[in-house]
């Protein structure tokens, strides 16, 4: 059987990467937009309501805006943009957040796609406050570093821009971004960990196309508990998962090199966790490619999932 897809925003960055991925698979039918004719409601809204799922690739206001536009109660919705993350009515598509989350992307025709930096975050300390370890109060900081391309197209354009004619040597060291604390992702970020207090949440872009990691630093002393009782809390919740591995506590292949690898994850929809530590603290810290688990390929896993195809299908 054939499925239908229609992707809202093929040409940006997240949208022509859901090409890639669906371009070998012989269960789908990609339905195309004339470009001629991509900002025609009329047309986006039949290409939308005629397809089994319909991928939405767009800034947070046109994404509500191709959402009103559905009226095919068939049509399965998958947003990669903000606009409805910790919205009632919409799964997260985070098959790994907690048990129970892949029958609600299964049984739900509104999927929002996670955050790339929302997403590690996420992964990171979800399991800790279900497992009682990191109290929902706690007050938790996090630093991601991120590629270029995490900036969609005009980023992209403006550091190949500079790799070209050596014209912005600011673009060549790390930049950290979202100074005043009103990062877009926090919101998802506190919904889906279930924190109640907001995370202080520095981004980073670096100069390198893709990759990113997100650390987070715990007291173990001030939360009464250990770096063991966290590793182990990972690996039971993330036991059995395919794209989900919990590296050994204090990873020796890592400490050896000395250096964290951001890019070790590329071209994969893969996550690895870690949890680096001493006797009373810990750095939890996990890798994945922001166009891949990150953006696109969390797209696709959520569309298997909902089809009920091989969650890994295209991946």
């Amino acid at each position: 059987m054939a499925y239908t897809v229609f992707v809202d925003g093929q040409e940006g960055t997240t949208g022509l990467r859901i090409h890639e991925y669906l371009a070998a698979r012989r269960d789908i039918e990609v339905l195309r937009i004339d470009p001629e004719r991509r900002k025609d409601a009329a047309e986006r809204a039949r290409l939308l309501n005629a397809a089994d799922v319909a991928f939405l690739c767009l800034p947070d206001a046109a994404a509500r805006e191709a959402a009103a536009l559905v009226n095919n109660p068939r049509t399965c919705l998958i947003d990669a943009s903000t606009a409805h993350r910790t919205l009632p009515g919409w799964a997260f598509g985070l098959p790994e957040l907690a048990p129970g989350q892949r029958e609600a992307i299964r049984a739900g025709k509104r999927i929002a796609n996670p955050g790339c930096h929302a997403t590690a975050f996420i992964l990171l300390l979800r399991p800790l406050v279900d497992a009682g370890l990191v109290p929902p109060g706690t007050g938790v900081s996090a630093t991601s570093i991120t590629g270029y391309s995490g900036g969609g197209k005009k980023m992209i354009e403006q550091y190949e821009a500079a790799r070209a004619s050596g014209a912005e040597p600011a673009l060549t060291s790390p930049r950290p971004y979202g100074l005043s604390l009103v990062h877009k992702h926090v919101p998802e970020m506190m919904a889906h960990t279930g924190l109640k207090a907001r995370p202080i949440f520095m981004p980073i872009v670096g100069n390198f196309y893709k990759g990113l990691a997100v650390s987070a630093p715990l007291d173990c002393a001030a939360l009464g508990t250990t770096p063991e009782a966290l590793h182990a809390a990972l690996v039971t919740h993330y036991a059995g998962e395919r794209f989900i591995r919990v590296q050994p506590l204090r990873d020796p292949a890592t400490l050896e090199g000395g250096f964290f690898d951001v890019q070790a994850c590329n071209d994969t929809n893969r996550v690895e966790i870690f949890v680096f530590a001493n006797d009373s603290q810990a750095i939890l810290m996990a890798r994945l490619d922001n166009l891949g688990k990150g953006a696109s390929g969390a797209a696709v896993q959520a569309m298997n999932v909902h089809l009920g195809v091989d969650e890994g299908l295209g991946l």
